[in-house]
């Protein structure tokens, strides 16, 4: 390993080569100083550039002249990258997280892995950070197949303890110094805290494992958690977040009956600096690769798994989408919903549950008739995923397409409601919707008032 002084000295089109795939790290471990730098040679281009949700201070890499030079295949995308993706600039590489240490290695074959490093410990080996998930496809790969493996070591980086690279398998490192990107926490308003009491007195019980993101609901969730009193939660997720670290230090995790002792995350994003000095060399978690926290196998055998995600939208049918707007409108990405729902739904006891609030902020449902046209679904009408507004809970297992249809508009605020309502009772492609109300509520719906 060589360490230099000066970004320009690695980061020039000798190393970065006409026609090199990059696979880039994202979420809080973003190698800013290395991508500012890519982003201001005019001498590198022809390279693409793979990624999942890049944050921080680096947006004039997605202007419309460098991405003219730098081709982004965008796994998931953030505020940095969404108008370069739907104007054309950039390009959407659709994948489940779990899958992508697989295509990575088996057909992306990247031949530079550019991230952020901690360390060394005392054996020479270097924590990956804030974000594994498929950086250590890409570091494997490039071994195999020759490349470059470039790090930042950045002060202020903390030393996840799990997943590590030992320092023979860096080939450039850079030292840094400057704050990790942060997701700010907005206290959760009622809506939230009535989806929060009903996701968790229906179904998270003591011993239960959990996984969910960043937002509202699940700030709701973990506050309901802890009203309830529950106790001897784990915790196996994709991405670890604040809410889950006041569950650890109310002691209410203990992970009791997970095969380890420890949570594990492949992804971690905290409010503030405060957090991610908690994480630092903190024992009671630990780092995976996305392709073991996402495996739908490993997923399933976590006892009583109860993963918890949001949407964008949900149809009568029960189609639910979360990473576009509409058609090709991409506002995130496919990430890691459709592995925990189908995960956790074969785990003993476990849900899997769509959270959200019935409307956007605009007041526009979320709860619509059908799925736009050319929608890209996290979850098709057969996949038996627990659905959740403010209004009430919808179990679709064991109903039939009008039961469905009944129940989930339910679920929608009460104009919506009864619009939504009796264009299902005037339609004929409906078989028979009024059994659906023979007892009220309607079969699988559960209304907010008979559980508060």
């Amino acid at each position: 390993m060589k360490i230099v002084k000066k970004v320009e000295d690695i980061i020039n089109s000798t190393y970065i080569k006409l026609g090199s795939l990059i696979y880039v790290a994202g979420n809080a471990a973003v190698p800013q100083v290395l991508l500012r730098q890519l982003a201001k040679d005019p001498y590198i281009y022809n390279v693409d550039l793979l990624s999942v949700l890049l944050l921080g201070d680096i947006k004039e890499l997605f202007t419309r002249e460098n991405c003219r030079r730098i081709k982004h295949r965008i796994i998931f995308s953030g505020p940095h990258s969404r108008e370069p993706l739907n104007k054309g600039w950039a390009t959407y590489q659709l994948m489940h997280l779990s899958d992508i240490p697989r295509q990575v290695r088996n057909y992306l074959k990247p031949n530079i892995c550019m991230f952020t490093v901690s360390g060394p410990d005392n054996g020479g080996n270097y924590s990956y950070g804030t974000t594994v998930e498929g950086v250590q496809s890409a570091v494997q790969s490039i071994h195999e197949n020759g490349g470059l493996v470039i790090v930042e070591r950045n002060a202020q980086m903390p030393f996840i303890l799990g997943t590590t690279i030992h320092e023979s398998d860096i080939d450039y490192m850079i030292d840094t110094d400057y704050p990790l990107p942060i997701s700010p926490v907005q206290p959760p308003d009622e809506v939230a805290r009535k989806i929060g009491r009903l996701v968790t007195e229906l179904y998270i019980s003591d011993g239960c494992t959990l996984q969910y993101g960043i937002g509202e609901v699940p700030e709701a969730v973990t506050d309901a958690i802890i009203d309830k009193g529950v106790k001897d939660i784990g915790i196996y997720t994709e991405l670890f977040a604040d809410a889950m670290r006041k569950l650890i230090e109310k002691d209410v995790v203990t992970n009791r009956y997970l095969e380890v002792n420890f949570s594990i995350a492949s992804i971690f994003l905290a409010a503030n600096k405060e957090g991610y000095e908690w994480l630092n060399f903190n024992s009671s978690i630990q780092s995976r690769p996305c392709n073991i926290t996402n495996s739908i196998l490993n997923i399933a055998s976590q006892h009583k798994m109860v993963a918890i995600n949001s949407a964008i939208g949900v149809d009568l049918h029960g189609n639910i989408w979360a990473d576009s707007l509409k058609g090709r409108e991409v506002y995130s990405g496919i990430g890691g919903q459709a592995d925990y729902l189908r995960g956790s739904y074969l785990s003993e006891g476990g849900y899997g549950i769509i959270a959200m609030k019935s409307t956007t902020a605009s007041g526009i449902s979320k709860v619509i008739n059908m799925c736009p046209e050319g929608i890209t679904t996290t979850a098709i009408a057969a996949d038996p995923v627990i659905i959740i507004t403010e209004n009430g809970a919808f179990d679709p297992r064991g109903l039939n397409i009008a039961e469905h249809a009944v129940g989930i508009a339910h679920l929608a605020e009460p104009k919506t409601r009864d619009e939504l309502l009796k264009g299902i009772y005037d339609s004929t492609e409906f078989h028979k919707p009024n059994e659906a109300l023979k007892d009220k509520p309607p079969k699988g719906f559960i209304p907010y008032d008979a559980v508060k």
